[in-house]
């Protein structure tokens, strides 16, 4: 009878330890930190690059230029237009780039044309680029990228080994209809003029 009552009470105590046991577990699993999944990154997006193709309708465009004028596509109906879009005022490039049209504008007005510059820079810094330089053509600010971005001017390039999101250095020939007769990407500045003024003498 003592050793059945024994081992009813051994029974009874590996019970006991058992349900203790369990409720550590319980307690311990309670008091981890819940292990949170890993918020999904955010895509990163950029608008799809598209240039306007040579034969088609140039896009429309509206931006203030430094001259205190609203220049449109529209308010250059029966006139060829040269739209260049450049990184920003005063840096060595876009200072060639600028400086050359400057200097061969009497070639472009010849041919009854306009050159229209434009970038992200405020009115503010076009006004002292074109002082220093004495620019002789309009230089668009174009701060919301609507212009950039209506004509494939805006996206992933490489600077320096590094892609980073920016101006893609542009020009298009839009003849006096509004139809794009050339479109320069990714423009090399040295020469890039001389290539231009010799597709406005071919229209």
């Amino acid at each position: 009878m003592a050793a059945k009552e024994t081992a009813t009470a051994t029974k009874k105590t590996a019970t006991a330890t058992k349900k203790t046991a369990t409720a550590t577990k319980k307690t311990a699993t309670a008091a981890a930190p819940t292990k949170k999944k890993a918020a999904p990154k955010a895509a990163v997006t950029s608008a799809a690059v598209t240039a306007p193709a040579i034969g088609e309708q140039a896009p429309a465009f509206s931006a203030v230029g430094n001259d205190g004028k609203t220049h449109s596509l529209a308010s250059y109906k029966g006139k060829p237009v040269v739209l260049y879009f450049y990184p920003r005022d005063d840096t060595p490039g876009c200072t060639v780039e600028a400086c050359d049209f400057r200097d061969n504008l009497g070639r472009v007005t010849a041919k009854g044309a306009v050159v229209l510059g434009v970038s992200r820079d405020t009115i503010k810094s076009h006004d002292k680029f074109t002082t220093k330089f004495s620019l002789n053509f309009p230089l668009l600010a174009d701060e919301d990228l609507a212009v950039h971005q209506a004509y494939g001017a805006w996206g992933t390039k490489n600077m320096y080994g590094k892609e980073v999101e920016g101006t893609i250095r542009s020009t298009f020939l839009i003849d006096a209809k509004g139809v794009v007769q050339q479109a320069w990407r990714k423009v090399k500045v040295p020469g890039h003029v001389d290539a231009v003024l010799a597709a406005l003498e071919a229209l």
